[in-house]
């Protein structure tokens, strides 16, 4: 049985797991990684897309590419988090879950999908309204996610806001104290 069963089997028993969140170090070092990852499902989306878009560059076919992205993305992200981890979170130890520890479903996974736009949506809408270039977006972007990640510090169980609002956490997938103990062996009859 792995962790996230045992806790999903522990709720199901009344017996509440505790939940420790991981640092905000290991969770940002996980966000990055996230994203070296999603540069290969981006390249080979857009060379998807590409193949059946025409040859010309349009703003119209630009709009599509941006959405079929949005899809794509959105499709990884529900799809591993309603199994429990992305492969970023496996290798940093990093599991989400439901606020009872629970495994999250697919609409929840869809809901923390919407939410975690708070990333960069922000920075992306000011870049429309004041123009700024490219390398003030860098740094826009950059500032925003790090005031966005220390805002966990206000959160009481240290989680990201968009968590919260979504009904999913963040937890410590090699914490001792996140895995249920196991079940007391049966006495065997003398």
């Amino acid at each position: 049985m792995d962790d996230s069963a045992a806790m999903a089997a522990a709720c199901a028993d009344g017996a509440a797991p505790v939940l420790r969140a991981p640092s905000l170090v290991r969770r940002m070092a996980c966000w990055l990684y996230e994203g070296m990852l999603l540069f290969g499902v981006y390249f080979f989306a857009t060379a998807l897309f590409s193949l059946f878009a025409p040859a010309r560059s349009n703003d119209a076919l630009h709009g599509l590419l941006q959405l079929f992205l949005f899809i794509v993305c959105g499709i990884y992200f529900v799809w591993f988090w309603s199994k429990g981890q992305t492969l970023a979170m496996k290798t940093w130890r990093v599991r989400i879950t439901d606020t009872q520890g629970r495994p999250v479903g697919q609409v929840r996974a869809f809901v923390r999908y919407v939410l975690s736009w708070v990333w960069v949506l922000p920075p992306l809408a000011l870049m429309g309204v004041a123009r700024l270039s490219l390398a003030e977006l860098g740094v826009l972007l950059v500032g925003w996610v790090w005031v966005w990640a220390l805002l966990a510090r206000f959160h009481p169980q240290r989680q990201f806001w968009h968590d919260h609002l979504a009904g999913t956490r963040l937890i410590d997938a090699t914490a001792p104290a996140n895995s249920v103990p196991p079940a007391p062996e049966a006495t065997k009859p003398s």
